[in-house]
């Protein structure tokens, strides 16, 4: 089984880039978008409802923002949709598929940044990290859990080119990166890191200008990590830098049968 995660950068652009190609060639069973930044009716129904696929959409109630999606060869037996708190459900940010005993979630993590680039979205990026991290240590419960998505933060000075000059930017504050840590301290494995430990170079988003991509100067934001049960399943984790659909590239994990 192969589950794949991918920030599109807005799905309708995407879509004009292979999209759809990319989809039926990727060998996934399970696909999960972020920042898909539409709504269904939006998308041509090509896009919307591929032949062969389930899909499922979680829209941020504002136009052309945020947004969530899974693309599944199998159809889940429960999907959700909500975090039960009004702030974060209205942004369209997560999105989780159960089959059987196993969930994928897709979640798109806030950015911390703020309009005017002064961090002021860091305390809600934070309320969010927790949030579903509660979640998802509930529902680890049940089965093995894979939390795909974009999490708007690079854990440790190796996830990014450049850390030094970074340390005061959303995205690589301490306060952030110790969310990440405390999914690791309760047993949840970053499916990556955990196979290429202390590998320099990979990253899965690049800034659009100055030549960032060629240059390979990007961070790694984007991960699937696992609860202790599903991490055990775990036969390859993946990042496919040669993607260009997005500023970032898809990542990922083959299962074991």
């Amino acid at each position: 089984m192969r589950i794949v995660s991918w920030n599109v950068n807005g799905l309708r652009a995407c879509a004009k880039k292979g999209f759809l190609d990319f989809l039926n060639k990727c060998g996934a069973d399970v696909v999960a978008l972020q920042e898909t930044r539409a709504f269904e009716e939006q998308l041509d129904v090509s896009v919307a409802k591929p032949e062969g696929w389930y899909t499922y959409f979680s829209p941020a109630q504002r136009p052309g923002y945020s947004g969530v999606a899974i693309y599944s060869r199998s159809k889940p037996s429960r999907i959700e949709t909500s975090l039960g708190v009004e702030e974060f459900d209205s942004e369209g940010r997560y999105l989780c598929a159960t089959f059987g005993r196993m969930s994928v979630a897709s979640i798109y993590f806030p950015n911390g940044s703020g309009k005017d680039r002064d961090n002021s979205r860091v305390p809600y990026k934070l309320d969010f990290y927790r949030k579903v991290f509660s979640q998802m240590e509930l529902k680890r419960k049940k089965g093995p859990v894979y939390v795909a998505g974009d999490y708007n933060t690079a854990h440790h000075e190796i996830d990014l080119a450049r850390p030094k000059t970074n340390k005061k930017a959303s995205g690589f504050l301490i306060e952030e990166r110790e969310e990440l840590s405390r999914w690791e301290a309760a047993g949840w494995v970053d499916t990556f890191r955990d196979r290429h430990q202390g590998e320099e170079g990979h990253y899965s988003w690049w800034r659009q200008f100055g030549g960032a991509r060629e240059s390979n100067v990007g961070w790694r934001i984007d991960y699937v990590f696992a609860s202790p049960s599903a991490s055990k399943k775990v036969l390859r984790p993946f990042i496919w830098p040669d993607e260009l659909g997005s500023d970032h590239c898809p990542v990922g994990v083959d299962l074991k049968k």
